[in-house]
């Protein structure tokens, strides 16, 4: 019999294939304004990554603390990813919400360290 382990992640990505150059510019500046603070200390949120690739994608990573959690966060962003932050700097909404299982989670000799910018 399969063991169902809980879908602690998400992962929120949008597409910046057709979007303006300065697109990752704007998302990055976005975030060391405004959407790190929001996610710092966030009630049932364990942590939240930013990536990117320049002219491929930008993407959200969220490890919540339950599936609970998780799902709540989940509905709110998917009703609203019409309007979200992301979607009017980038012109269009996102092209993946998917939950996903964390499998593990390591904390390199370096320590973790939680900033607006790398």
């Amino acid at each position: 019999m399969r063991q169902e382990y809980p879908q602690l992640g998400l992962t929120v990505r949008w597409s910046l294939a057709d979007a303006p150059v300065d697109t990752l510019d704007r998302l990055r500046e976005y975030v060391r304004s405004s959407s790190h603070e929001r996610f710092e200390g966030m009630p049932g949120l364990a942590f939240k990554t930013w990536r990117a690739r320049a002219g491929e994608w930008f993407e959200g990573c969220y490890v919540f603390a339950d599936s609970a959690e998780r799902e709540a966060f989940q509905t709110r962003f998917t009703h609203d990813a019409d309007t979200a932050p992301g979607s009017a700097i980038i012109g269009s909404p996102p092209i993946l919400i998917e939950p996903c299982e964390v499998v593990a989670i390591a904390e390199g000799g370096a320590g973790f360290t939680s900033s607006a910018g790398y």
